[in-house]
């Protein structure tokens, strides 16, 4: 038996292709130009892993190509010249160390004020919590400078800390958690309650396990968030390369067509958007169930 759709779906199935299409259409780009050489990216030519033929013409040197540019080149040059060029290794790893630390110091600080927010009776909760949705309104623009000079003051400026310590309290961590404790029956912390466990033993023993995924969907939000982050890193890092993350390591390739770098910053591009593509579908049932689970109250 066949179903068909009605007018009303199949106009909200292209809409949604549509939009798929507008979405992944810069990743395309991204991961086209990351095979193919300056000449190639120049002309639009090449197709999607860039031409097998030798192009030695003189319109590639005129682009400001180098002659072994203006050759055939194999599909992971880009990526080649993206590691040789830069520390990209280390600036991964420290892509890595600050959105972990930034992670966990969050949920250190989101699951006991959510579970106080969420199932504890105490005086002033609802402006405590009026508080944390006033918070998400402020945009980190507007708290940039701040905390930059607070930052300076005490000498944290070009470090780990500067890109840490800014993020410990996520306004929306404990939202979205609050959300989803909402959803656990007060009955099971009363049965934990009478078996003589504190609440924080109630935190950590009882509530953590069952709100993996609430805590799996507010990961990848942070992840992404200072994975991605260019603006704060900008400021506070200045001097030290070494503490460059992915974002900054962009700025190491130049992103015009004046010479053979726009390849490799898109490969390097590619590269630093690869472990959040992967690290989604890995998640992605359990993103969906948290996100899920979190507005049911």
């Amino acid at each position: 038996m066949t179903h068909r759709l009605s007018a009303r779906q199949t106009l909200a199935h292209l809409v949604l292709i549509l939009g798929a299409v507008i979405v992944l259409l810069p990743f395309y780009v991204m991961v086209s130009t990351a095979f193919k050489s300056p000449a190639e990216i120049a002309s639009g030519t090449g197709g999607l892993f860039g031409a097998q033929a030798p192009i030695a013409d003189a319109s590639c040197r005129n682009l400001g190509g180098t002659e072994a540019a203006c050759l055939t080149r194999p599909v992971i040059d880009n990526y080649r010249q993206a590691f040789a060029k830069a520390p990209l290794g280390r600036y991964l790893l420290n892509g890595v160390i600050v959105t972990a630390s930034i992670f966990a110091l969050q949920a250190l600080v989101a699951v006991p004020a959510a579970y106080a927010l969420a199932k504890l009776r105490f005086w002033g909760r609802e402006a405590a919590f009026g508080l944390v949705l006033f918070c998400l309104l402020i945009p980190v623009h507007a708290i940039a400078l701040p905390l930059y000079v607070l930052l300076a003051k005490f000498g944290l400026t070009n470090s780990y800390a500067a890109l840490i310590l800014p993020w410990t309290v996520s306004a929306f961590g404990i939202f979205l958690m609050r959300q989803f404790f909402l959803t656990v029956p007060d009955e099971l912390l009363d049965a934990a309650r009478m078996d003589g466990m504190g609440e924080f033993a109630i935190i950590w023993r009882v509530l953590l396990p069952v709100a993996i995924p609430a805590l799996l969907a507010f990961a990848i939000f942070s992840v992404v968030a200072h994975w991605n982050d260019y603006f704060w890193p900008r400021i506070v890092i200045t001097g030290d390369r070494s503490l460059f993350t992915p974002p900054l390591g962009l700025r190491e390739f130049k992103g015009d067509l004046d010479g053979d770098f726009y390849g490799p910053m898109m490969a390097t591009a590619t590269v630093i958007v690869t472990p959040l593509v992967v690290a989604f579908l890995l998640a992605q049932r359990r993103f969906i169930d948290g996100i899920a689970l979190s507005g049911m109250k």
